[in-house]
């Protein structure tokens, strides 16, 4: 066990202040963005494991495979780009969930180490707008569920409210709005519920799919059918390009979570018990999932004649409308468990950052619901190129420069080593602004995004995350020779 004047080292390499009155005082203090004291880091490897296995069991991952398949791929080729793309993220997952496990802090004050305690609201609130979209699109997926559920019991539901807007109907909207309520409802409600919700809802929502999926294989005459339906792409050269910017968007689905697990590794009871949770059950989840979603598209083509990669349009296709409103209570409670636990705690912890005297818990919460509908979730959702080539590419690269900064710094730079009570304190050894870690970042959105304006860049934006990354730590730790402090 070693200490020093503030804070002290356990065996096990967690730590832990000394005394938190100094840091209770600061400004850039409030009770959710306070170190958790080793005493409350609890969380076990099954804690960690049920977490990725709660948060994988949704319909986006679903729709994430489903959507390759419309794409035009087959389903090897569909599973092998959603296995390789999130065994590829588990990495700077892991690095980035270090730190969480060692000295108990969120995502946002580990970035102040990188960024400075003010500079930390950069990375901060662009993570918590990916989270306002994620919020969104969870939302109208669960108002969806809703929709086909009162239609299935609402004599008429359909038209009930006149024709809407947008393309929706007034009933669309209705659905959604009571959904989105129920969110913020929760909310400012209590969280108890939903962790005992969440608690069968994953295994709730497993069984559901894979009953949907015997039903696929039964109308399909079998799985040989499924498995020989072709692909669109007879050469390398036609998969590539949309193989590559595919891969980068199955990254950018969890690359919001490489940031800020943090937010849950700093209740970790060890760091080996939350490597293994996470290691064991991200890759496999994922990819057990998506193979039930990919052979149930599949079907769709030999069932329906066209592809159906939504599951919420697919089930309202059955005529049975207990069978619907089964299907349907299922997809709302897991969205809901979802959408809270991702979506929900992450936005609430970076606005708090950025204003920690003035928001709270239930106040971001209540942001990320207002700019999750300003998105306009059901455009990204309107078809696969718009979810997977637009929203999952588009931001990845943005992430992947903070992934890059934030690696570098916590793990090369800095070696592991933080004064956990300086990132509580404006006047503390890491400055309100680190402009290398500003200016690194800029560079890696800069490069990632520049082929959305300029033509010649645009093979760099197929790979987005990847030149975000590399560019941003790069440039990061050229720059952290002449102006960063290691701690």
């Amino acid at each position: 066990m070693t200490a020093t004047a503030t804070q002290i080292e356990r065996p096990d390499g967690r730590v832990e202040l000394l005394h938190t009155a100094r840091v209770e005082r600061s400004p850039l203090y409030n009770e959710d963005l306070a170190p958790v004291p080793i005493a409350r880091r609890n969380w076990t490897t099954y804690n960690f494991a049920a977490l990725w296995i709660g948060m994988a069991h949704c319909i986006p991952t679903y729709m994430l495979s489903a959507g390759l398949m419309a794409a035009g791929m087959t389903w090897s080729q569909a599973l092998f780009t959603v296995l390789l793309g999130n065994t590829i993220v588990l990495v700077p997952i892991l690095l980035n969930s270090h730190p969480g496990t060692k000295y108990g802090i969120p995502f946002p004050v580990f970035a102040r180490a990188a960024y400075g305690t003010i500079g930390s609201n950069v990375p901060a609130l662009m993570r918590a707008l990916v989270a306002c979209g994620w919020f969104g699109i969870q939302a109208w997926i669960g108002g969806e569920a809703l929709h086909t559920f009162f239609a299935s019991v609402i004599p008429g539901w359909q038209g009930l409210l006149g024709p809407g807007f947008s393309g929706h109907t007034g009933t669309e909207w209705l659905s959604f709005l009571l959904f989105w309520s129920l969110n913020v409802l929760i909310v400012y409600r209590g969280m108890d519920l939903l962790r005992s919700v969440e608690n069968w809802a994953a295994p709730f929502v497993l069984i559901m799919t894979a009953l949907l999926l015997v039903w696929a294989v039964s109308e399909a005459d079998g799985l040989g059918p499924l498995l020989a339906q072709p692909g669109r792409f007879r050469t390398a050269g036609e998969f590539l390009p949309v193989f590559i910017p595919s891969l980068t968007a199955m990254i950018g689905f969890w690359a919001t979570l490489s940031l800020n697990m943090p937010d849950f590794t700093r209740f970790g009871r060890s760091q080996r018990e939350q490597v293994i949770g996470q290691a064991v059950a991200l890759p496999t989840t994922m990819f057990v999932f998506a193979a039930m979603g990919v052979l149930i598209t599949s079907a769709t083509t030999i069932i329906y004649g066209e592809v159906i990669w939504d599951p919420i349009k697919l089930v309202g296709r059955f005529s049975s409308p207990l069978v619907i409103a089964i299907a349907m209570f299922t997809a709302v409670v897991a969205t809901l468990a979802v959408n809270i636990a991702a979506n929900v705690v992450s936005p609430a912890n970076d606005f708090a950052n950025a204003f920690p005297r003035l928001i709270r818990f239930k106040t971001g919460g209540l942001i990320t619901g207002v700019l999750g509908v300003v998105i306009q979730p059901w455009k990204l959702l309107a078809d696969p190129s718009g979810y997977i080539f637009s929203w999952l590419l588009g931001y990845s690269g943005g992430l992947g420069s903070i992934a890059g900064v934030l690696i570098a710094d916590y793990w090369i730079v800095r070696r592991r080593q933080l004064s956990l009570e300086d990132l509580y304190l404006v006047n503390g050894r890491y400055g309100t602004w680190n402009w290398a870690g500003i200016g690194a970042t800029l560079v890696g959105c800069a490069l990632a995004w520049g082929g959305l304006i300029w033509a010649p860049m645009r093979p760099l934006y197929d790979y987005a995350w990847f030149v975000g990354f590399a560019a941003a730590a790069g440039v990061y730790l050229s720059l952290a020779r002449a102006t960063v402090r290691p701690s």
